[in-house]
């Protein structure tokens, strides 16, 4: 939770051309978080991005 108390288990990650990882937000449903990573990975930059549910690990 955060402090306004919403729940937002979604996160959008960036990885960088060295590898690095970033988290860019937390969102509060799968979609939101998607349509964020698409919007960003449209962008042409040759960085990767993906969406995790907390608490698990995707990749």
């Amino acid at each position: 939770m955060t402090d306004s108390g919403a729940v937002l288990p979604w996160l959008v990650i960036r990885q960088d051309d060295n590898g690095n990882c970033y988290r860019v937000g937390r969102y509060a449903t799968e979609a939101e978080a998607q349509k964020i990573a698409d919007s960003l990975d449209g962008r042409g930059h040759k960085q990767l991005y993906w969406v995790e549910r907390i608490g698990r690990t995707a990749r």
